[in-house]
């Protein structure tokens, strides 16, 4: 099982899990400002200095529904989300409105029988009820569920059951799959958002709150209680349920202002990411530390990503700190802008390596804005990133530990860190005392067992540290591909390929071969006005070569019109094995 993550009331925790001097009075969880999490506001002379002087601060006391929300709301006019819908709807929502909807919110729930602890989905888009639900189940002391509008009525079902979820909020876009969900489930309350027609046992939530008191007395919640629970996105096995305690939103800290902000908060800052308000990256990554800050956030309700739109998106709400995955910035890519996006000023991005070209991409595009790589995983987010105001971006990692987590290579089989500089292993994170990292698997103690051992997290993510402490991503510890005695990471080939102007995208995994048992083969999908043939495979392969070592190339390329990917965008490689036949 677990080891007790361990925090000391009035005391600061150092990384090593030691309790530091007192600090003064602790921080209730009506606190205001936690000074180790402006950092920001210092000078350093290294990012060496900044990781050796930072220390976690947690509150034994902490809601994240009064940091994230209610402690701004003093101040009416201070604007949390800008709103915008595909039709052209659009509204502003202040940190007052937003404290009073979700008291009104957390009412209702109260009155419908919700209690401290119960599951509550969240199965809508980027729009201002998403916001209203998880902040409202906060306050009650409840645990919000954040459920993709993309799941079909089967994963929406065992997401719903298995976290024993009491009510749920669905949105119009994906109402039809979560009727049918719901017959499997023991759901109490539903409310609808959107154009929808209620069904019997469904509420609108607006009208349901229209009543309620703004009026609110949250719980008090401890640090440790659980407050979130996000599934996996199941490419092998039935996903899990990882449960994180309000202070998760502390652990993301230290990164978002590292890699997202680049050492910066400013007052104009607004923040936007395309990506689903289901997933940690976006809740976590963006949304919520935003709010955290006081800052505003742009939600926009429009479907499928379009690059387009993001341009307008970005210039029409002066968007300063923009996370997009490789994915999308790769469609951007693809697209003139129709004028210069002078106010970006960061651009983050992860779940799959950028590659040099989108980086000298983004650069020129928008403005000389700073483009970084970050790392983490449902599990344990935001442990790794570029800061190129503190060092030198380095192509090829995903940049250094944050600070306030330790980061090693471990070997794959012991979880002992053995590996020396530049060797292949997998990466992990020291466990205890370190607030970011999940509390276990939700009714999975054997995988919590599994992930979880010698003191440290593992992320069955395969990686290389150098001497200087850059991290480079080399696929999953099941993506190794072992070619006549060579261990090769797929990603480095993606990558290269990428830098192709014919290739729009790609993924690569090992495949038999008599004489190397295993040779890399490459799924490619192309760019607009490319056209597959044998010359071009010829091309691509040789492009390969010249970039990496000799045994790296792609032996079997394959054209395809898109890849098998996750919700989150990330490549599911294990779908390309069973497309060989090799799962």
């Amino acid at each position: 099982m677990l080891c007790s993550l361990l925090y000391v009331t009035n005391k600061r925790i150092l990384p090593n899990g030691q309790a530091s001097a007192t600090i003064g009075e602790v921080v209730s969880m009506r606190g205001d400002r936690l000074e180790a999490y402006h950092f920001y506001e210092n000078e350093y002379e290294s990012y060496g200095q900044l990781r050796a002087e930072f220390e976690w601060e947690i509150p034994s006391r902490f809601n994240m529904a009064w940091y994230a929300c209610d402690r701004w709301a003093d101040d009416k006019s201070r604007v949390a989300v800008f709103e915008e819908h595909e039709s052209g709807e659009r509204a502003t929502y202040t940190f007052w409105q937003l404290q009073n909807l979700t008291n009104k919110l957390a009412n209702y729930l109260r009155q419908r029988g919700v209690e401290r602890g119960d599951c509550v989905g969240v199965n809508t888009p980027q729009r201002i009820e998403t916001v209203l639900a998880h902040i409202a189940c906060w306050k009650l002391g409840a645990v919000s569920v954040p459920l993709s509008t993309l799941f079909g009525p089967d994963a929406l079902s065992y997401r719903l059951e298995d976290a024993g979820a009491v009510a749920a909020i669905a949105g119009e876009s994906n109402v039809t799959d979560f009727r049918e969900a719901r017959e499997q489930t023991s759901l109490e309350t539903v409310l609808t958002v959107g154009d929808v027609d209620s069904q019997e046992g469904e509420y609108d939530l607006w009208e349901a709150i229209e009543d309620q008191p703004r009026a609110f007395d949250p719980v008090e919640t401890d640090s440790e209680d659980d407050a979130i629970v996000i599934y996996t996105s199941g490419t092998t096995g039935d996903p899990k349920g990882v449960r994180h305690a309000h202070r998760v939103l502390l652990g993301h800290l230290p990164l978002f202002i590292t890699t997202f902000g680049n050492m910066r908060l400013e007052d104009s800052d607004v923040f936007w990411t395309p990506s689903e308000w289901a997933w940690v990256a976006s809740l976590f990554d963006v949304l919520f530390p935003g709010l955290y800050y006081g800052k505003p956030v742009v939600a926009y309700n429009g479907g499928q990503f379009d690059p387009s739109t993001a341009f307008r998106l970005l210039e029409s709400y002066g968007v300063t700190n923009f996370f997009a995955p490789p994915t999308a910035l790769r469609m951007m890519k693809q697209v003139e802008p129709k004028s210069r996006v002078d106010e970006l000023r960061t651009i983050a991005s992860g779940g799959e390596s950028l590659g040099q070209d989108i980086v000298e991409w983004a650069a020129d595009t928008f403005g000389g804005a700073a483009v970084h790589e970050g790392y983490g995983q449902t599990e344990a987010n935001l442990l790794i990133g570029d800061c190129t105001a503190l060092f030198e971006f380095r192509e090829g990692t995903m940049g250094r530990a944050a600070p306030g987590h330790e980061i090693t290579i471990v070997d794959p089989q012991s979880a002992e860190p053995t590996i020396e500089p530049d060797e292949t292993g997998e990466i992990a994170v020291r466990y205890e005392s370190n607030p970011v990292c999940f509390k276990e698997y939700w009714n999975k103690p054997d995988k919590t067992d599994a992930k979880v051992r010698n003191g440290w997290l593992l992320t069955e993510d395969l990686g290389r540290q150098d001497e200087d402490g850059y991290i480079a991503f080399e696929g999953r510890t099941d993506d190794v591909i072992i070619s006549a005695g060579y261990r090769i990471g797929p990603v480095e080939i993606e990558e290269s390929l990428a830098s192709h102007d014919a290739v729009a995208d790609s993924a690569v995994i090992g495949v038999p071969d008599d004489e190397r048992g295993e040779v890399p083969k490459a799924y490619v999908v192309l760019t607009a006005g490319s056209n597959r043939s044998e010359n071009l495979r010829e091309t691509l392969q040789q492009h390969v070569r010249d970039r990496l070592a000799q045994y790296e190339y792609p032996r079997e390329i394959a054209f395809v019109e898109e890849l098998p990917k996750t919700t989150t965008g990330k490549v599911r490689r294990a779908s390309l094995r069973e497309r060989e036949g090799l799962s």
